[in-house]
């Protein structure tokens, strides 16, 4: 299922700020995204009955970021466009922890789409849940 995710020039300075980018690279009603915004608009717009970490029965609390890839296929997005996105799961597996117990790693991609439907980017997340260790900690 894919959701809609409006660019709003305001959000594009506030995250240029954020991420302490150059504000004149991120500057005027039509600017250009800082490339790590797909992130936020992902976390943000993404309806949360069909997010990436649901479909996966991934436990928030166990959950670490192992990595992402941004992909883009022309142009940057810019302020004032609205972008179609949908993510889907790719690979998944396990590794022993360290601590002991299994580690889960999930890759997500999400494709952005612009109005005419043309793929803009391409965002490929590594997830992982930690091991459960049996302690205290368990179900907190």
């Amino acid at each position: 299922m894919s959701y809609e995710f409006p660019i709003d020039y305001s959000k594009v300075q506030e995250f240029a700020r954020a991420v302490h980018a150059d504000p004149q690279a991120h500057a005027g009603r039509d600017a250009v995204i800082p490339p790590t915004m797909l992130t936020s608009g992902r976390m943000i717009w993404e309806p949360q009955e069909q997010s990436g970490f649901r479909k996966l029965g991934f436990d928030r609390r166990r959950i670490l970021h192992g990595e992402e890839e941004y992909i883009f296929h022309g142009p940057l997005p810019r302020a004032g466009q609205t972008l179609t996105a949908e993510t889907r799961i790719g690979d998944t597996f396990d590794k022993p922890g360290k601590r002991g117990g299994v580690m889960t790693f999930a890759k997500m991609i999400t494709e952005f789409r612009d109005e005419t439907g043309q793929l803009v980017a391409t965002q490929n997340s590594t997830i992982i849940q930690t091991a459960t260790t049996g302690g205290s900690e368990e179900g907190k």
